[in-house]
């Protein structure tokens, strides 16, 4: 296991209980033959939560998910000649960073639940070890950190000696209406993180740390974050990226 402890150590570390097999009440870590999930009631909460960058949607879409025509990849500036380095200061799952990985960026993750990180550095730790995936995860760092403090986020950038010439932030959208529960893997996430009530926060401490852009990811007819106004936003069926701009990465 990546994180060098026994799990049931591991999981009270982290708040969560362990069992072989999930209970019908609470979450839970737990080992899988995959790597390391979270799981709960599969009623409420559906299959267990887990980050992989080897096999499933994560390999999909590095097979066939359209190179840097995708959305995130245009948001973040890759185009023909340019590949920036990026922070990825909401990292979840990584999947939006496995991408721009794929891509050849290098990515510097930033997740602020530590359950949620762990599942990172197991998927990391697992991906470095399958030679199809190797050489995009050593692209990819990780630190876990409160990326809502704008000095975490700097302190953070600092000591991994990176700088980043985008932050791409995906903050989670607060639910108003039912139809937004569906996905029963969001009820994992706001069940250990909450909404991203400092989202203002967030894209000030990004726009400080940024050198040339921020790009932020919203349901596509949700408003803009509290805060300047977007240069500019590239839209798709359901999401859209509002382009916050310093300068051209071409430049």
């Amino acid at each position: 296991m990546v994180v060098g402890e026994p799990l049931r150590a591991l999981a009270e570390r982290l708040g969560l209980d362990w069992v072989a097999s999930p209970p019908a009440a609470g979450l839970w870590l737990i080992e899988t033959a995959a790597g390391l999930a979270i799981a709960g009631d599969p009623g409420c909460y559906g299959k267990p939560l887990s980050a992989d960058f080897v096999a499933g949607k994560a390999d999909h879409r590095r097979r066939f998910g359209g190179g840097r025509g995708q959305l995130v990849a245009k948001a973040c500036g890759l185009t023909r000649g340019v590949t920036p380095r990026v922070v990825d200061a909401t990292a979840g799952l990584g999947r939006d960073a496995f991408v721009l990985a794929g891509l050849g960026a290098e990515v510097l993750m930033l997740e602020r639940v530590p359950a949620i990180a762990v599942l990172l550095e197991d998927a990391l730790a697992r991906a470095g070890r399958d030679p199809e995936v190797a050489e995009i995860a050593a692209r990819m760092r990780l630190c876990r950190v409160d990326a809502g403090d704008p000095r975490a986020l700097l302190a953070a950038v600092s000591e991994a000696r990176f700088a980043p010439q985008v932050i791409h932030l995906d903050p989670m959208f607060p639910h108003r209406d039912k139809s937004a529960l569906v996905k029963k893997e969001m009820r994992v996430f706001r069940e250990l993180a909450g909404d991203d009530d400092d989202a203002p926060r967030l894209l000030e401490a990004a726009l400080d740390v940024a050198t040339h852009r921020v790009a932020v990811k919203r349901p596509r007819k949700a408003p803009p974050i509290a805060g300047p106004r977007p240069a500019h936003s590239l839209e798709a069926r359901t999401s859209r990226y509002d382009l916050y701009v310093h300068r051209s990465l071409r430049g």
